[in-house]
């Protein structure tokens, strides 16, 4: 036992924290997307999966073919735009659970990505081409700085968005659907708008992430619904932990993208502690459980008979 805490290095953990903040903050892109699906409509999406690695096969191919790369981020946006038309077309338009619709594209996507890519991985020379998204070392500071900005600029136009009248039909479908029909929303063109934007805000999570690692890969979204439930459940339980009724619906959006950035500070200090990586998914689904049972652990701690016999106790002790 002591052998093992002497092989561990704290000054290495301390060098691979910011590139687990990095990290963290473009997970987090891909967290607001699922935040608008899971939270806002109460659709269980899988299209993130394939969405993800489209962003990322889409940018790096054009970089490749020497196209600008932030104009490469704007492209991965709007393809990620099509797949969740694609979801919402199935789901609204064919009366395909949402789930399954979901899970098709997904499955479509893994095809289309391979024939965008010609292969099952591209990769770009980062020597050659400036990306303002980088995990090298040096300029590690810059990509943080730049994320934080990136995740700031969405949350506000999020923010102001989903505050028009438009935004708040699409709350109002994903609270109630039924009454949002009552009021005259056409629910199923607001479902078909949140699946395409959230796909967006994954597919230029995607695009990021293929810039930060100089790659893209067929598999890179495999596991990304489970990475992005992590961050909103995390975000939303430290939210009402630290703020409880002042946790407006700003900092919710905020507390999203850092449940991002904690879930991989906790990823960097776990590989740390030489936890075997092939054990890293189940991780994931242990965090996730845990943080998902915090909410109803709460609640029916709240309303238990137990609780509820006990102040009943204590009051007739009172009054005796």
């Amino acid at each position: 036992m002591l052998s093992y805490f002497a092989s561990l290095n704290p000054a290495a953990l301390l060098r691979a924290c910011p590139g687990g903040i990095a990290q963290g903050l473009i997970w987090g892109i891909m967290a607001l997307g699922v935040y608008m699906t899971y939270r806002m409509l109460g659709l269980a999406d899988l299209t993130v999966d394939g969405s993800l690695a489209t962003g990322g096969a889409v940018c790096i191919m054009l970089v490749m073919a020497g196209w600008n790369p932030q104009l490469a981020l704007l492209i991965s946006f709007i393809a990620g735009v099509i797949a969740g038309l694609v979801t919402g077309f199935l789901h609204t338009k064919l009366g395909i659970p949402d789930i399954l619709a979901g899970i098709l594209t997904q499955i479509s996507l893994y095809s289309i990505n391979l024939n965008i890519m010609g292969k099952a991985n591209q990769a770009v020379n980062v020597n050659k081409v400036s990306f303002l998204f980088s995990s090298n070392a040096k300029n590690l500071p810059r990509t943080i700085a730049l994320a934080c900005v990136v995740c700031g600029v969405l949350v506000v136009l999020l923010y102001m968005y989903l505050g028009t009248e438009h935004g708040s039909a699409l709350r109002a479908t994903g609270i109630n659907g039924a009454m949002a029909r009552a009021q005259g929303i056409n629910t199923n063109s607001m479902k078909v708008i949140g699946l395409a934007l959230s796909n967006g805000l994954v597919a230029l999570a995607g695009g990021v992430l293929s810039q930060y690692q100089g790659f893209a890969d067929i598999n890179m979204g495999r596991g990304a619904i489970v990475i992005g439930l992590a961050a909103v459940i995390i975000g939303e339980v430290l939210g009402e932990a630290f703020l409880g009724k002042y946790l407006n619906f700003m900092m919710r959006l905020i507390f999203v993208v850092l449940g991002g950035v904690i879930y991989y500070v906790v990823y960097v200090f776990v590989l740390w502690l030489k936890f075997p990586a092939d054990d890293m998914k189940l991780l994931t689904a242990v965090v996730v459980a845990i943080f998902l049972a915090i909410p109803y652990l709460q609640n029916a701690s709240k309303n238990s008979f137990s609780r509820i016999a006990k102040e009943n106790a204590k009051l007739e002790k009172e009054g005796k």
